[in-house]
């Protein structure tokens, strides 16, 4: 595709994030499992605010990988931020999906994430492959340790939670030995802890918004 296709494109996918039911490919994790035991009233809400937070994880995943694929300068790289792009969107629809069956919402703020996102992996994108590459692999295990965080966290009895946020943790894992496979170069110190700063305020604000 030429810029301007390339440009509906994305303006297009962020629309189907933010405003439309997203699609999986992939079956939901435990789906057909036996059925979970009910869980009570405080157990639901706090699995409803970490899958809240999981969702816009998901959402800020469509806006950077969309924005990397815009701004890569190779057509392999490009390749690959659109496929990490699709399994992210089965991320995004489990975790719709999950927020659904527990009776809660997505966060009120998803455009506002998604346009941060966006300009984060622009940014990244313009500094060259191997630098969006690290921004990949950086993000990819923050996201990770986030997740697995979220497994100690989750009530035992939401298995359901668990086995989405496990699959999506494997995936997470994945994304970021292939970028690194792909050429990544390390991030200067200060980069990852501002990523860290700026997902933690992203994190605390979506548990309740």
């Amino acid at each position: 595709m030429n810029i301007t296709d390339q440009i509906i494109s994305s303006l297009d996918n962020a629309l189907r994030t933010v405003a439309a039911p997203a699609v999986a490919r992939r079956p939901m994790p435990g789906a057909g499992a036996v059925a979970p035991a009910p869980l009570d009233a405080a157990d639901r809400r706090l699995s409803g605010a970490l899958m809240r937070v999981n969702h816009v994880g998901e959402v800020c995943a469509q806006a950077l990988y969309q924005a990397q694929a815009l701004t890569a300068r190779s057509e392999n790289l490009r390749a690959q931020m659109k496929a990490a792009a699709r399994e992210e969107t089965d991320h995004l629809a489990w975790t719709e999906r999950r927020l659904q069956q527990l009776g809660d919402h997505p966060s009120r703020l998803n455009p506002l994430w998604y346009t941060g996102a966006f300009g984060i992996g622009l940014l990244a994108g313009r500094l060259g492959d191997r630098v969006s590459l690290g921004f990949v692999v950086e993000t990819e295990r923050q996201v990770e340790a986030h997740l697995a965080s979220h497994l100690q966290r989750l009530p035992a009895a939401d298995v359901a939670s668990r086995a989405v946020v496990q699959a999506m943790k494997d995936d997470e894992s994945r994304h970021a030995q292939e970028a690194e496979a792909a050429g990544a170069q390390p991030l200067p110190a200060p980069v990852p802890w501002l990523m860290k700063a700026s997902a933690r305020l992203m994190t605390r604000t979506a548990h309740y918004i």
